[in-house]
C-alpha cells in the first residue's frame, strides 16, 4: 500500500454475529443485520467520536478494544502507529451474545492494515483477529458475512461460507443484563458423554446442510445442543423461556445466541414479524427487548 493510499480514510461497516447456532460451538457463525460502522482519518492525536448502543463505552479513549487492537497490530509489525480520529456508530448490544468484540477486532485489525500499510490479506486478517478472539466463529462470520463455519488449523484459519437465504426473518429477544464470555466458558464442562458428542455432531451436519439448501424446515432439530446450552441456561434465562418455541409451527428454530444471553429465533415460512412479536411479548418482561433481524453480508470497506 502506497503512504499516499495509506494517508486517505478508510470506513468500514461490520456485521453483528450469532455464533454456535446450537451444535455448531466454536465452529459456526451467522452475519446479522445489525452493524458496527467506523470511519476513521489520521489526526494529530487519538480522539474518537460515538453514536448509537453504548456510546459512551465505545467512545471511552480507556480500555477501548478498537484502539487497543490498532495500536498493538502495528506494534508487532514494527510500524509507527499513526494516531486516528474516528467516527463511529454502533448498532450491536455490547455483551449479549452478538458479536461485538468480533467486530471491533476487526476493525482494529482492518484499521491497523489501512493506515500502517501492512497489505493483510482477509484471511491474514482473520486469523489475526480470531487470535485475539480465542475462537474463529465470530470473527469468520463478520467478515465473510452470511452462514460461516471455520476452523482453526495451526493458526491458519480455515472457512467457508453460504451467503444464506436474504428473505428468512429472525427475532432476537436481548434482555436487560450481559453475560461476559468468560463467565459463559466458565459453565461449561471439561469433558462429555460420547451420547452428547455424537448428538452435536449430527445436528452440527444437519445445521450446515440447512443453510447450503435454504431449509429452514430443518433447523428445529439442527439447532438442538447439547454442548453448551444446558449448562448455560442458569445464566440465559431467557433460553429456558423460549427454547420450547422451538416445537411450534409458527417457529423454524431457536438458540442461544453466542455465548448469550440473548437468544435467536428463526421464524417459519407464512409467520409474520407482528404475529411472531406479539407471541414472545406474551412470554417476556418488558424489559427484554425484540428485534427483528435478516442475514447479513460481510464487512465492507471503502477507502474515502
Amino acid at each position: 500500500m502506497s503512504a499516499a493510499h495509506a494517508s486517505r480514510g478508510l470506513r468500514i461497516a461490520l456485521p453483528a454475529t450469532s455464533a454456535n447456532l446450537g451444535p455448531g460451538f466454536d465452529a459456526a457463525g451467522l452475519a446479522l443485520s445489525m452493524h458496527l460502522t467506523i470511519e476513521g482519518h489520521a489526526a494529530p492525536a487519538f480522539d474518537v467520536r460515538a453514536t448509537g448502543r453504548d456510546a459512551a463505552l465505545c467512545g471511552a479513549m480507556e480500555n477501548n478494544l478498537i484502539l487497543d487492537t490498532y495500536r498493538d497490530v502495528l506494534a508487532r509489525a514494527g510500524v509507527a502507529v499513526q494516531p486516528l480520529h474516528l467516527t463511529l456508530h454502533n448498532e450491536i448490544p455490547l455483551g449479549m451474545g452478538c458479536g461485538s468484540s468480533a467486530a471491533a477486532l476487526l476493525a482494529g485489525v482492518a484499521l491497523a492494515d489501512h493506515f500502517g500499510g501492512l497489505k493483510l490479506t482477509d484471511t491474514d486478517i482473520v486469523a489475526e483477529a480470531s487470535r485475539r478472539e480465542g475462537h474463529p466463529d465470530n470473527v469468520a462470520a463478520c467478515w465473510y458475512g452470511g452462514f460461516t463455519v471455520s476452523a482453526e488449523d495451526n493458526g491458519r484459519i480455515e472457512a467457508a461460507t453460504f451467503p444464506g437465504d436474504p428473505t428468512w426473518e429472525m427475532l432476537l429477544a436481548v434482555p436487560a443484563a450481559s453475560l461476559a464470555t468468560k463467565k459463559a466458558r466458565a459453565l461449561l464442562p471439561e469433558s462429555y458423554p460420547k451420547a452428547d458428542a455424537i448428538f452435536n455432531v449430527q445436528r452440527a451436519s444437519l445445521l450446515v446442510a440447512a443453510f447450503a439448501q435454504g431449509r429452514l424446515d430443518l433447523l428445529a432439530t439442527a439447532m438442538q445442543d447439547r454442548m453448551h446450552q444446558p449448562y448455560r441456561a442458569v445464566a440465559c434465562p431467557l433460553l429456558k423461556t423460549l427454547l420450547p418455541l422451538a416445537a411450534e409451527p409458527e417457529i423454524a428454530g431457536v438458540a442461544l445466541s453466542g455465548a448469550g444471553p440473548s437468544v435467536l429465533l428463526f421464524l417459519a415460512p407464512g409467520t409474520s414479524l407482528l404475529a411472531a412479536e406479539t407471541r414472545l411479548s406474551a412470554l417476556l418482561d418488558a424489559s427484554v427487548e425484540v428485534l427483528p433481524l435478516r442475514i447479513a453480508e460481510g464487512v465492507v470497506r471503502t477507502i474515502l
